[in-house]
């Protein structure tokens, strides 16, 4: 095994809880590995309740038995340790504390039969680095990052190291005050991001910014723009940076690529006192093969599926959690909950939930083993599903679930006692597929596929949805979303902003992943920065302006956000002229003078005295277009307030005639 670094010193533990003791574990001898038998007992973080908790699949609050923990017993400060090896025949801890002696720190295997070694190790504290040495029955030698870390090496290093999540937060005003925030019936929009190539300092653009000057120039970037809630791409610990952080390897501990728990805990507190609310990516559907990993972790299957047609995904080249396990699934449970309770996150986006959901996803005939009713359903993932949801919402009503699904599965974003999975919502993978097919169209040909447009609102409630433009669609050759545009760079620029439009006025959440609110025009590379000169010319000035405005008119029209998940949110006024590929809707809020007004045209071509039938007579004042000059428009507008009129139109007994501006977006609200 290579050197590791040196020894660091031992940090001032936080405040230590009480730690009661227990029976003397039993010793696991072996003829050919150091025995334990002369290892003193040590007490335990383990009650008999946690023990029965874990084995049923139900405990909420592993991390706080698991792992290593700073503490005083005796009158003496070390570190507790534990971790599940039910498979071993000999378990030690190994660090730059014992020079990495594989016999000198070895951990008592509990007597309940449980799994559990443990020990308390004095005089070693905060700032070490260790790893699990592990013989399994067969005698095959394993060495393990612990599980249940909150810190590790900085890749590619891989050992963990000792740490404590001891935070005195400062966002209680946020924290007492998010239910608002979260709720259905409040603005949700969302940006999502890759800490590692967000931004970085010309200076030296190899460098990846720490917490705090991600922090430093994200708050203010966000306060500006006008989003609600900012989502990170996965923030824990991975090894391999091309997979952008969607192959875990410690599951309970932000990356140490960017710092320290306690600096992720700044950034979101940071963030909270903004207003600004926190969602983090949450991967429980596969973990890779790395060797100081979750993989084979006792020399056994121990938290994969032994039988690689439900153990192993062939698209991600990973494995696949036991969900039917019950430790498992308390593992998984208390790191969902972990996030939320240490971290102060206000959601978390659950990543590809369709391949937990389906035994047959990805596979082809044979490749599968239909469950005991004979269906493809993972009825164990959709069990825990529930539970999670279940337990997140019971300990944290005031925070999100959201789920990445891109299937028909029913009640995805319904309650678990209607028979749902019980996210709060749902991307709607459906409407981000058609709308960027339709946009990608030569203007001249939209009049054929109007349908793309609106053949979201047959469905859009049905769960409670969130229009995604993620990461997902600006890689592996798709190009970004100004390049997926047609005509010339006006027109490209002109439709990215109508396509924004029609995102911000369509019933539900929204979600915009970095780079898009300005046009970036190259594809997402996880490894350098955004192109942020970009916002010296004026498209991309004019399209980061537009969507700064899109964001406010969001936020302060109640229209646009009170009734996002009910029908009568949502009206359509006319979708027939597909000749002139416009098309005009409302949104409706719990005040009908809330109204607005929205049209939409997809040709280049502006259209002078179009009539349009409105809810009711009075006079519509614009605002917001598309086109205007501050956003790189041609500034067709309507500047003075449009008088309705008796005329009727779209069955409708009063109607407006408007300027409607190329590829262009109007809004209007009566008053």
């Amino acid at each position: 095994m290579a050197k590791r670094k040196t020894t660091t010193s031992p940090s001032t533990p936080a405040p230590a809880e009480t730690e009661q003791p227990v029976q003397p574990t039993q010793a696991l001898e072996s003829s050919s590995e150091p025995t334990q038998s002369d290892v003193p007992a040590t007490y335990s973080r383990f009650t008999e309740f946690d023990i029965y908790l874990f084995r049923a699949g139900k405990h909420q609050k592993l991390y706080e038995k698991f792992g290593s923990h700073v503490v005083d017993y005796n009158g003496v400060t070390g570190t507790y340790f534990a971790v599940w090896a039910p498979s071993a025949k000999y378990v030690s801890v190994i660090g730059n504390f014992n020079g990495w002696d594989k016999g000198s720190q070895p951990l008592n295997v509990r007597w309940d039969s449980s799994g559990i070694w443990e020990a308390f190790i004095p005089n070693i504290g905060n700032g070490e680095t260790y790893k699990y040495f592990i013989v399994n029955q067969n005698g095959r030698e394993v060495e393990k990052g612990d599980p249940y870390a909150h810190l590790w090496e900085v890749p590619p290093k891989t050992a963990s190291v000792i740490r404590d999540t001891y935070y005195e937060w400062q966002d209680q005003d946020w924290m007492t005050n998010r239910k608002a925030k979260n709720a259905l019936n409040a603005p949700y929009s969302v940006y999502e991001m890759h800490l590692a190539s967000w931004r970085r300092d010309p200076s030296e653009p190899e460098r990846e910014l720490s917490y705090g000057e991600i922090g430093d120039a994200l708050v203010p970037y966000l306060q500006d723009m006008g989003f609600t809630h900012v989502e990170f791409m996965p923030v824990m610990q991975y090894p391999y940076a091309p997979s952008w952080g969607y192959q875990i390897t410690g599951y309970y501990a932000p990356s140490s690529r960017f710092g320290t728990p306690q600096e992720f805990m700044r950034l979101v507190e940071r963030l909270h006192q903004a207003g600004i609310g926190v969602i983090l990516d949450w991967v429980p559907s596969h973990f890779p093969g790395d060797a100081h990993g979750l993989y084979e972790f006792d020399g056994s299957h121990l938290y994969e599926h032994p039988d690689p047609r439900k153990g192993y995904h062939p698209d991600w080249k990973s494995y696949i959690f036991n969900y039917g396990r019950p430790e498992v699934r308390s593992f998984l449970l208390s790191n969902a909950l972990f996030w939320l309770d240490r971290c102060h996150a206000d959601g978390l986006r659950v990543d590809a939930v369709a391949s937990m959901l389906y035994l047959d996803y990805s596979r082809n005939a044979g490749e599968w083993e239909p469950n005991e009713f004979g269906g493809r359903e993972n009825l164990d993932a959709i069990s825990l599903f529930k539970e999670i949801n279940e337990a997140i919402y019971e300990n944290f009503p005031d925070t999100q679930t959201i789920a990445e699904e891109s299937t028909a599965f029913p009640g995805v974003s319904r309650p678990v006692y209607t028979g749902g999975l019980g996210f709060g919502m749902k991307w709607m993978m459906g409407w981000m597929n058609d709308t960027l097919r339709y946009f990608e169209r030569d203007p001249a040909f939209r009049k054929f596929h109007q349908d793309n447009l609106t053949f979201s609102t047959v469905y859009a409630f049905t769960e409670n949805f969130m229009l995604p433009l993620s990461h997902d669609e600006v890689v592996y050759g798709k190009q970004s979303l100004v390049g997926k545009m047609p005509g010339d760079e006006w027109q490209r620029f002109a439709n990215l902003r109508l396509l924004f439009s029609y995102m911000f006025t369509h019933s539900g959440s929204k979600l915009l992943f970095m780079g898009g609110e300005f046009g970036q025009t190259s594809e997402w590379k996880f490894d350098s920065s955004l192109d942020w000169h970009l916002l010296d010319y004026a498209p991309h000035k004019g399209m980061a302006a537009c969507v700064k405005a899109l964001n406010h008119l969001y936020r302060n029209e109640p229209a646009m956000y009170e009734r996002s998940y009910t029908a009568d949110g949502f009206e359509w006024i006319d979708t027939s002229d597909r000749e002139n590929s416009i098309i005009t809707y409302c949104r409706n809020g719990n005040n009908p003078s809330d109204t607005l007004l929205i049209v939409l045209n997809m040709t280049p071509i502006p259209r002078s005295d179009y009539r349009i039938g409105v809810p009711a007579a009075g006079a519509y004042h614009e605002v917001f277009n598309s086109d205007s000059t501050d956003y790189y428009g041609s500034g067709v507008t309507n500047s003075s307030p449009v008088q309705s009129e008796d005329v009727s139109w779209h069955g409708r007994s009063q109607s407006i005639r408007l300027n409607v501006p190329p590829l262009g977006a109007t809004v209007l609200k009566i008053g």
